[in-house]
């Protein structure tokens, strides 16, 4: 599969199951995943893929991604991250490393001071294991974006949940002010 057709069909992928799934006729599990079948079906009949989307065409999106974004897991596929819709996505919560990172825009920087980090359209707030993620995801919106680091530690010692989107995205439901330092 070319580089072209791969990212279109992770990009369906990630609508269909982080967006907007009703649309595709799927209903998710509590922890966001569908059967690989169920999944396979919805898309192919949306979108009419010649040739038809298979699991093997899935396994090879995965293993071709910057960012590891799906899951499949006992027959089921699901998003890890990133989910808008109504329906809450539960991840297991854990304790996170000592600190993360977030990369945003100078716009948005006296708003997060003041009323710390909030999911905004998201079902969690997106956090970075590592300086240079967050920086990636900052550019998305500030070509010079304000790194933030996160007292992980202490918030999880105060109570605040994190849970694991993937091996460089950490979740939260909110990050107070307090937790939050300017680099």
């Amino acid at each position: 599969m070319d580089d072209k057709r791969r990212t279109f069909m992770s990009k369906k992928m990630s609508y269909a199951l982080r967006h907007n799934p009703e649309k595709y006729g799927l209903v998710l599990a509590h922890d966001g995943s569908v059967s690989i079948g169920e999944f396979l079906r919805a898309m192919n009949a949306m979108h009419h893929f010649a040739p038809p989307l298979t699991e093997s065409d899935i396994q090879e999106i995965m293993a071709n991604a910057e960012k590891q974004r799906f899951a499949i897991e006992d027959g089921r596929i699901r998003a890890l991250y990133g989910h808008s819709i109504q329906q809450r996505i539960e991840h297991p919560s854990l304790l996170p490393p000592a600190v993360l990172y977030h990369g945003t825009s100078h716009k948005a920087l006296p708003s997060i001071m003041k009323e710390g980090l909030l999911p905004m359209g998201r079902q969690y707030v997106h956090l970075s294991a590592d300086v240079e993620t967050a920086h990636q995801v900052g550019r998305r919106r500030d070509q010079m974006p304000v790194i933030l680091q996160i007292d992980a530690e202490s918030a999880a010692e105060d109570g605040v949940k994190f849970y694991l989107g993937n091996d460089k995205v950490w979740l939260a439901d909110r990050i107070p002010p307090k937790y939050l330092k300017e680099m």
